[in-house]
């Protein structure tokens, strides 16, 4: 009887975190769909019939069309990049001895705790100097540094990798380039997958980099479109709770398709075998 009530306490635990996570996103969904003298009102629990003059409104004042097109480049491009390179980082952390190599992932870790944005008069300077302000490339080329994946990726292969496996690799003739991509990248795969959901999401919706660099309308991500519908004294909610619902069927896409790495990547180095 006691294990059972343990139980029941645990869904009923779990049942009231998951209303807590899906609730904000009905919310989101429900006000997409009502106008808005509505939403000025107060709150709305059930749906209402304005999602297409909503969305007449939202392509009238924004091209959302070219912002999600924009925003894909940057977020693809840069998860890309993040996780090949992250990987290839968290590879020669693991596998390689050399100097230093205690300080470089001391370095590793204080990165992490340091805030971005810190840097991004620096950052606004250099690109400036290297005339590539008003372009992507000072937005997705960081991502080959993404400190966190490769601390992920790092803790990935130290909890299941053998180096019994990869001396087998040596000993077969294979290179050091050969072996990272024909065993590193497939046994990584969980890891890997993982950290492409999350940076996924951060990528696309980032707005602090894009609004200090990106200065032509054409080139602005949905993020920035959506803060330019702040405009005027009384706000489209109705336009704008649209787009912001549109913008993230990507994020819920990818996770559909990517979801049962997370639980993978996660639960991998609990047992090492």
């Amino acid at each position: 009887m006691k294990k059972k009530i343990g139980h029941g306490m645990i869904y009923l635990i779990l049942f009231l975190l998951t209303v807590l996570c899906v609730f904000p996103f009905y919310i989101m969904i429900v006000n997409a769909t009502h106008p808005t003298n509505e939403l000025y009102a107060g709150l709305n629990i059930l749906p209402g019939g304005s999602f297409i003059d909503n969305f007449r409104n939202m392509i009238s004042r924004i091209n959302i069309g070219r912002g999600f097109l924009n925003s894909f480049t940057v977020a693809a491009s840069s998860t890309v990049l993040a996780a090949y390179f992250g990987t290839m980082t968290a590879f020669g952390l693991f596998e390689y001895k050399f100097k230093m190599k205690k300080a470089v992932y001391a370095i590793l870790m204080l990165s992490m705790m340091v805030p971005g944005q810190l840097g991004i008069i620096g950052l606004f300077r250099l690109c400036r100097g290297l005339k590539m302000l008003d372009t992507y490339w000072p937005i997705i080329l960081p991502s080959i540094a993404n400190a966190g994946t490769i601390f992920f990726i790092y803790q990935f292969l130290e909890t299941t990798m053998d180096d019994a496996l990869l001396d087998s690799a040596r000993i077969d003739g294979c290179n050091e380039v050969q072996i990272f991509h024909r065993f590193i990248l497939p046994l990584a795969k969980p890891g890997i997958a993982t950290m492409v959901i999350f940076n996924f999401v951060s990528y696309w919706n980032n707005f602090f980099s894009p609004m200090i660099l990106l200065f032509s309308e054409e080139k602005f991500t949905v993020p920035i479109l959506m803060n330019n519908m702040n405009s005027g004294m009384l706000q489209d909610l109705g336009a704008k709770y649209t787009a912001i619902a549109i913008s993230i069927i990507p994020i819920i896409i990818l996770y559909c398709f990517f979801s049962k790495f997370i639980t993978e990547g996660m639960m991998a180095g609990a047992v090492k075998g």
